[in-house]
């Protein structure tokens, strides 16, 4: 088992505990994290981007299609990988930023939670749901 702390999430930092060979996109889901995936997790865009803050050794190597997507992806940087594609491989602890594209994206793809968090942010100025 291996821990996922997604650290930016309307909830502040969650965590979940994952088998190996998990990936982010499915620990994501089971964290209710908002993670992206306009594809389905096929690696066929980059709406999961994500950047891994720590533990980036506890995961599967990249492979060429991922790094190629990888190339469309809007602020990457050295730790970015992509959910559906980065499997824990390895026990330990990772901590995990979602990006701003696969944040959004995934608001567009559940309209219902997008407009309670855009009425959460006018009524207290956040969209956390817990204080």
């Amino acid at each position: 088992m291996a821990t996922v702390r997604f650290l930016n999430t309307d909830d502040g930092e969650v965590e979940v505990e994952v088998p190996l060979g998990t990936s982010l996109l499915e620990a994501a889901q089971k964290a209710h994290a908002p993670e992206g995936s306009a594809c389905g997790g096929v690696c066929a865009c980059s709406t999961c981007h994500v950047h891994v803050k720590k533990g980036l050794n506890l995961l599967s190597e990249m492979e060429d299609e991922e790094n190629d997507i990888l190339d469309k992806a809007f602020d990457v940087e050295a730790v970015s990988r992509l959910g559906c594609q980065a499997k824990v491989e390895r026990e330990g602890v990772l901590e995990v930023v979602i990006t701003r594209e696969s944040y959004e994206t995934w608001y567009n793809e559940h309209p219902k939670e997008r407009h309670a968090r855009d009425e959460r942010i006018k009524l207290t100025g956040s969209p956390r749901t817990r204080p």
